[in-house]
């Protein structure tokens, strides 16, 4: 996801939330989630301490977002077809 989008890897566990950042995190918590059989408390470790709450919020946002934004939805698959390629 940081290769994807640019980032760096910090970004993913830092406590900013400008868009370009929060959406990005969101949609790796998001793969976490579907691809790995970890928990919420898991993964939010995994990204510097989130809380279990804020990892949900990721998911819901994701999947609700992939309902409307095909933009969203596009980053989605071709990120899921570069994890499962490695």
């Amino acid at each position: 996801v940081c290769l994807y989008f640019n980032l760096k890897l910090s970004d993913m566990s830092s406590s900013r939330r400008s868009i370009n950042i929060a959406r990005p995190r969101q949609i790796a918590m998001y793969l976490c989630k579907e691809i790995t059989s970890f928990s919420y408390p898991e993964i939010g470790k995994a990204f510097g301490g989130k809380d279990h709450t804020t990892v949900m919020h990721a998911v819901k946002k994701i999947e609700a977002l992939c309902l409307i934004d095909t933009r969203i939805k596009k980053h989605i698959v071709e990120l899921r077809k570069s994890i499962r390629s490695c």
